[in-house]
């Protein structure tokens, strides 16, 4: 049943499906414009992907990729870069990849079918949610009540939403594979002892999905494949979306890795058709934390059902509020950790500058991801073989989130007034200024103010000089969110999300000192991540009556504006 959870916290920003609960928006490709996107920075997504396929920085971050990116219900970007299968093998001893032969190199193409690895979570989550929903299955239930075997080891007081939010204490993962029958997994998992207490940390776990899967096949009677078909893929048209695809579908598979000792647990060579971790193989390809094969296309059906609330087209697998639990930070104990029930939130290290309080995916180790964000009504999807052909030679998830910079800043933002607005763009390691002239007579400083930046360290401060601009202070200000109490700054510096709308902002300018007091904004971030940014429009200096003496507006003021790393932005 679904009701008011403890120590969950809904962030500011649209809730999925909002302002119609029939919501059934359905997908066309279409273009740019259509979406509601900025045609130019779109396309330097792909640009951006592209870039990957070379040394990053040694070796190619994947062979290639499916690169899928929308908004409402408009697919304006759907592109494939790279090869499906390039490499015959790994050869460990010179750290290179055995080419295939041109002609029997596979490119890569938008119906390319990848092995989700991790993703596949996302699936387990939202069959688990079903069943919340349908009263079969309690959030806060004890595990033990589902699986009593469970409790070995000290984990009788783990619960269904620890699981789903990876707040079990279950370590990472444990090599299942070893154990040749089902029966030995079982009791490797029965017998597992938390690395931590329950519910006093956050760690990633397969566990935590592969035990959920028992729970969903003891209480339905039914297994993890028959249900993903049934309750998901079926319903809602996902017809390339599946555990174990048949041998028909080899020819559209992209390849993952010679998976071979060490650096594998399992000696296969090169993995094509089945799934890649070692862990869901040996549970027959069909797992809770991974096995599920996917198209972008098919992920974005997915994505846009859960953006409308559940429903597309005729078919609805989840209420509003069922969805809103995935989007719901339970993790509010363990800052940095945002996650919803089996969705990880705001999460810079891959969402790029998507990531919002609200937004929502998640990743696989394979070189998959997906990424919704209600606050736009936007969806990226990005899949790529970048285990092929071994899994060392990618790291990080840098084109991840230069990707998903693009699409971020393809979504306009509109100037307060008139139509241009101040932009300090959304570059990394940089700082940039945006100084006012000396204005004798000025008393407050009335403008408007847009931010959306990695919270923390990227951080835009309004700052005074009162000798000359040799040192500068912070100003303290004060801002009002449209139809909210307005919020004080004493330190005169903002950082991190604020709700993708305009604040209207005043300051007390300071006494002057030896010389006229300027202002300034300066907007500083670090070498990782970035956010949207942070606008500025509407500059004015008022005096002591009210009256401007200063207005960026009137051409002979605007002039006297210096922008260092600032431009001039419509959108």
């Amino acid at each position: 049943m679904i009701g008011a959870v403890p120590g969950a916290a809904a962030a500011d920003g649209p809730r999925p499906g909002s302002g119609s609960a029939a919501r059934r928006t359905t997908l066309r490709r279409g273009s740019a414009g259509r979406a509601g996107l900025l045609a130019p920075h779109l396309d330097g997504l792909v640009t951006e992907a592209e870039r990957f396929l070379g040394p990053s920085p040694t070796h190619p971050w994947y062979a290639g990729a499916v690169l899928l990116a929308g908004r409402g219900g408009t697919v304006a970007l759907h592109r494939a870069i790279g090869s499906a299968v390039r490499y015959a093998a790994y050869d460990e001893k010179t750290d290179t990849g055995v080419e295939l032969p041109p002609e029997r190199q596979v490119p890569m193409t938008e119906e390319t079918v990848f092995d989700l690895a991790s993703v596949s979570k996302l699936f387990t989550s939202i069959l688990a949610v079903q069943q919340i929903e349908r009263g079969a299955l309690e959030l806060e239930a004890k595990v033990t009540a589902y699986l009593p075997e469970f409790g070995g080891g000290g984990k009788q007081d783990v619960t269904v939403r620890q699981l789903l939010t990876h707040t079990s204490g279950f370590r990472s993962w444990i090599p299942l594979y070893r154990e040749p029958t089902r029966e030995g997994k079982l009791r490797l998992l029965w017998a597992e002892t938390p690395a931590n207490p329950p519910g006093t940390a956050y760690l990633y776990s397969d566990l935590n999905l592969i035990s959920l899967q028992l729970i969903l096949e003891e209480i339905t009677g039914l297994g993890l494949d028959t249900l993903l078909h049934d309750e998901i893929t079926a319903p809602l048209g996902m017809h390339r979306t599946r555990f174990n695809p048949p041998l028909s579908w080899r020819p559209e598979i992209a390849a993952t890795e010679d998976a071979r000792p060490p650096w594998s647990g399992l000696d296969r060579g090169m993995v094509r058709g089945e799934v890649h971790d070692e862990n869901a193989y040996s549970l027959g390809g069909v797992a809770g934390h991974a096995g599920v094969f996917s198209r972008a296309w098919d992920l974005a059906i997915l994505a846009r059902t859960l953006l409308n609330g559940g429903a597309y087209g005729r078919a609805r697998i989840l209420s509003p509020a069922s969805v809103e639990l995935m989007f719901t930070d339970f993790n509010t104990a363990f800052p940095g950790d945002e996650h919803g029930l089996g969705f990880e939130l705001y999460q810079h290290w891959y969402m790029g500058a998507m990531a919002t309080p609200r937004t929502a995916g998640h990743t696989g180790f394979t070189g998959t991801s997906l990424v919704l964000d209600p606050t736009t009504d936007a969806f990226l999807i990005v899949l790529g073989n970048s285990v092929h052909p071994v899994r060392s030679w990618r790291s990080g998830s840098a084109p991840r989130v230069a990707v998903a910079d693009r699409l971020a800043r393809a979504v306009p933002v509109r100037p307060a007034r008139g139509r241009a607005a101040w932009f300090a763009g959304m570059a990394s390691g940089t700082t940039a200024t945006l100084t006012l002239p000396e204005v004798p007579g000025a008393a407050r400083l009335a403008c408007s103010l847009w931010w959306d930046t990695e919270p923390g360290p990227d951080v835009v401060t309004l700052e005074a000089s009162r000798d000359g601009a040799a040192s500068w202070e912070p100003v303290p200000f004060v801002t009002v969110r449209p139809g909210e109490e307005p919020e004080p700054h004493p330190t005169g510096a903002v950082s991190g999300w604020s709700g993708r709308v305009w604040h209207g902002l005043t300051a007390e300018v300071p006494e002057p000192g030896a010389l006229p007091v300027r202002l300034r904004w300066r907007y500083t971030t670090d070498k990782r991540y970035v956010g949207r940014g942070v606008y500025v429009d509407g500059l004015r200096l008022l005096d002591g009556d009210g009256r401007p003496v200063f207005d960026e507006a009137r051409p002979a003021d605007g002039s006297r504006v210096e922008s260092v790393g600032w431009t001039r932005s419509a959108d």
